[in-house]
């Protein structure tokens, strides 16, 4: 399983990893409902370096971002859903509105987000100026969160 980091902890890690020479990749949403979309969109981000971190909205961000009746799971069962992925190796969490003080805080390798967030990638200037690398990824066709709970709240 993967770690579960406070910011402070996940800093220190990175410059452990800097040292062995690893690439590190970085990567942040909800993960409220885990679905295919989600794994493929990890795997992907994965496979640009040696480690890939997840940071995922407290609770608190998830009610701000999607409203009262989100998260559907709670931070600590989304980390842990999170841990258990191959494709992970870090888990964190952020309570701000971006992650933008997290990811200037470690300053990734590579900054991964979906394209649905191409127009504002939140650290982008903080990574592109240490040198990294901003990446978009494709969106998984037929997956998003807030459908599939629409869908499941409209069973008959």
């Amino acid at each position: 399983m993967a770690p579960l980091y406070s910011r402070d902890e996940l800093v220190r890690q990175r410059a452990l990893w800097k040292q062995q020479g690893k690439t590190v990749v970085f990567t942040n949403g909800c993960y409220d409902l885990l679905h295919p979309g989600h794994i493929r969109s990890l795997e992907g981000a994965r496979s640009l370096g040696d480690v890939l971190v997840l940071a995922l909205n407290s609770d608190a961000g998830v009610r701000r971002m999607k409203g009262e009746s989100r998260p559907l799971l709670g931070e600590r069962e989304r980390a842990e859903i999170a841990q258990a992925l191959l494709a992970v190796d870090a888990v964190t969490f952020f309570d701000e509105e971006t992650p933008q003080p997290l990811v200037a805080a470690l300053l990734p390798d590579v900054l991964v987000k979906g394209a649905d967030w191409s127009h504002f990638v939140a650290g982008r200037e903080e990574v592109e100026a240490a040198g990294g690398r901003v990446e978009t990824l494709p969106l998984e066709p037929g997956y998003s969160t807030t459908n599939l709970v629409e869908v499941i709240l409209n069973q008959p």
